[in-house]
């Protein structure tokens, strides 16, 4: 069942950078000068956090007007309201910092990808078994790539999206780890090129991290 205003989450835009682009606090306008800017510079999926301000509206604005090439997400889904209100304004995909046994069933029944928060590897395993598309580690940031390789050991069937403290210099590592996926927020949306509006340099900025992706997959 796809929800009103959706059009389907595209596992082979994903699988060409398989990176989630973490959009928290900024404004409408920023973000609309950010998304052709980052699917220019090679990167196809994005989530806007429900506790951004307008998050409904910017939602509904991205799957409206930029979503050729782009996976246009919600993030910070906490709650089924959270999730109503979100696929009511079109994202194609939800992810969770946290298990909800009603969100994430609610999400699979309407066939809309979920990648819910765990850290523990039993949380991890009933994401999973509750029918989770991928898995958000968080936070990965105290963890290091080892713990995925660990994880990934026993539960190898398990996709993995580790987010928190991802950057330019251990991404790479925790793609060798095993990881299906990683999210990344305040590295990549650069905080200083965006205040400047040094678009061009926030271009070049995406275009290292989807350099380094291109490099991963390939391997």
């Amino acid at each position: 069942m796809i929800t009103l205003n959706q059009t389907p989450f595209s596992w082979e835009l994903f699988s060409r950078a398989p990176l989630i682009g973490i959009i928290r606090g900024l404004s409408f306008d920023t973000i609309k000068h950010i998304l052709p800017i980052y699917r220019e510079a090679g990167l196809t999926t994005i989530e806007i956090t429900m506790n951004t301000a307008d998050a409904e509206e910017i939602i509904r604005y991205a799957v409206e007007n930029e979503n050729a090439g782009l996976n246009i997400g919600a993030g910070t889904v906490c709650t089924k309201d959270d999730l109503d209100k979100a696929l009511e304004a079109g994202a194609q995909f939800v992810v969770t910092p946290i298990i909800s046994k009603k969100v994430i069933k609610s999400s699979v029944k309407q066939g809309i990808p979920i990648f819910p928060g765990a850290f523990t590897p039993s949380e991890i395993y009933t994401a999973w078994s509750l029918g989770a598309s991928m898995v958000k580690v968080y936070p990965a940031t105290s963890l290091g790539p080892d713990y995925i390789k660990d994880v990934k050991a026993p539960l190898d069937q398990v996709k993995l999206a580790p987010t928190g403290g991802i950057n330019l210099d251990n991404m790479a590592a925790y793609y060798k780890a095993g990881s299906d996926g990683l999210g990344v927020g305040g590295h990549l949306f650069d905080k200083a090129l965006i205040q400047k509006k040094d678009w061009p340099g926030l271009k070049a900025h995406f275009q290292k991290f989807a350099a380094i992706l291109q490099d991963s997959v390939q391997k």
